[in-house]
């Protein structure tokens, strides 16, 4: 597995080609980082369709934007993953948001302080301890499978390289698990 320097100057790599606009550059951008960035709409949405919809509205962003990425500011993952919570953040403030498009021109998006308020810090806060407490009832094989797709945003191909163990097998155990932590969350 790729260190995180690694993958950062892999990922500011793409990120330079794509504000050429290289499509081979973005699709790849895409696969290394779409499940990571799909999990942080998901934990702020709470709802897959809708996290679905900011995703792809990100990279909308993401391919217009490129250009503004500045190494210097933050690593490639922090400036992707702001992009995302902010889309998320300005989804959820919509009055109705199954039914208003993310690209109105009447609600833009404003971004004021990249730091979550206190409600947020709390509520990141218990959510966080509700998932750490939920990963603990996986077993080990789901733990080791999942814990890298989520914060690293590995794909099942490279989980399966990592962990030196078949692709489907993989699946299997992102799948389970994955059950497995909806189940308990809804509990919590």
């Amino acid at each position: 597995m790729a260190s995180s320097a690694d993958r950062s100057a892999q990922l500011a790599e793409l990120l330079a080609r794509i504000a050429l606009r290289d499509q081979a550059a973005f699709a790849r951008l895409y696969d290394l980082t779409s499940a990571h960035l799909y999990a942080a709409a998901l934990r702020i949405l709470q709802r897959p369709a809708w996290a679905e919809e900011v995703l792809q509205e990100s990279f909308v962003n993401v391919w217009q934007r490129a250009d503004t990425y500045a190494a210097a500011k933050s690593q490639p993952l922090t400036w992707l993953t702001s992009i995302v919570r902010n889309r998320a953040l300005d989804w959820l403030r919509r009055p109705d948001p199954d039914t208003v498009d993310i690209n109105d021109e009447e609600h833009p998006v404003v971004i004021a302080d990249e730091r979550p308020d206190p409600l947020e810090a709390l509520l990141a806060g218990a959510d966080a301890r509700n998932v750490r407490g939920c990963l603990d009832t996986l077993e080990a094989q789901q733990q080791q499978s999942i814990a890298p797709a989520f914060y690293h945003g590995l794909t099942h191909s490279e989980l399966a390289r990592h962990l030196r163990q078949p692709l489907g097998t993989v699946k299997a155990w992102v799948r389970r698990g994955l059950e497995k932590l909806q189940r308990c969350l809804e509990a919590a």
